[in-house]
């Protein structure tokens, strides 16, 4: 938890003087009206990590049944937990810390699912969001390069087809026993994961529309909508460690936005906002839960 907090600190002395002082003076403007998008922006939140904690819910019942806030404090004490591992990887064995040793390779396989489906979501609505960009916009992206983009992901499906059968980091587990275990999920659970995440997919993008236009952008719904599709695409698929996590996704934003006109302090503003929204404040009350963690030592 110190480690987390510590990445946090840092993280936010490092953030430019300019994109502080534009975030700044956006919510200290005379206007009584500003404390209306703010409290939309905390609702969105709130609905949003609900989402994320009933589909954890969802997930483990396939295991055994847990309450709403059980699956609440699991779910952000782990992201507490991870913040400091790449891609927040720590989360898996943090929710596995959570149960007896006997059922923590079904929750980490759960947890794969489960972020594994809301994975298969961003990339699906973030392939069509980069098809339109590029369809309807100067796409600043060379061919030789998509080129290269394409042959490693030949490579990469031709991998998985030759390494299917081989053992995992965890013992006992290969990709084949993996896709079977989830081949045997309650369609319940399948369906259930899928509408969960695409609601949370559409609730964080129309978030983050929405602080886009509180930070001044003037750019309609639509347009903008496919370019956030793209975005979210682009940094689900560059790993990176947390104290990293913003500074990526504020260059990439920055980026594609550029494209469609919106302003550099703009687009990083709204970045700092849903940083702060969905992975600070989170963390801030999941530190608690870390606190009061007592461990499942039965085998």
């Amino acid at each position: 938890m110190v480690v987390a907090f510590v990445f946090i600190y840092q993280k936010i002395i490092t953030i430019e003087e300019q994109t502080w002082n534009e975030f700044k003076n956006a919510f200290s403007q005379k206007n009584p009206n500003r404390y209306y998008p703010i409290f939309a922006f905390l609702i969105l939140t709130i609905f949003n990590w609900g989402l994320e904690i009933s589909k954890w819910k969802l997930a483990v019942s396939h295991l055994q049944p847990i309450t709403f806030k059980t699956s609440l404090k699991q779910s952000l004490a782990s992201l507490t937990a991870s913040l400091a591992t790449p891609a927040r990887i720590g989360d898996y064995g943090a929710k596995a810390a959570y149960y007896p040793k006997k059922d923590r390779k079904q929750i980490l396989l759960l947890n794969f699912f489960s972020s594994g489906i809301q994975m298969a979501v961003t990339t699906f609505l973030g392939v069509i969001g980069c098809i339109l960009v590029a369809y309807a916009y100067p796409f600043p992206v060379a061919f030789d390069k998509l080129i290269i983009l394409v042959i490693v992901l030949i490579i990469g499906s031709f991998a998985f087809y030759v390494l299917r059968n081989q053992t995992l980091i965890i013992k006992g587990l290969s990709i084949k026993s993996v896709l079977s275990y989830f081949k045997n999920l309650r369609f319940k659970i399948k369906l259930g994961t899928v509408l969960l995440s695409l609601l949370r997919y559409i609730t964080f993008s129309i978030l983050f529309f929405l602080i886009l236009i509180f930070f001044g952008s003037e750019s309609s719904f639509a347009p903008t909508l496919i370019f956030i599709f793209a975005m979210y695409f682009f940094v689900s698929i560059i790993p990176s460690f947390f104290i990293l996590d913003v500074v990526i996704r504020g260059g990439v934003a920055v980026w594609l936005f550029s494209i469609l006109g919106i302003s550099e302090p703009i687009v990083l503003c709204t970045v700092l906002t849903m940083w702060l929204l969905n992975f600070v404040l989170p963390a801030l009350i999941g530190s608690y839960f870390v606190m009061t963690f007592k461990p499942q030592h039965a085998a």
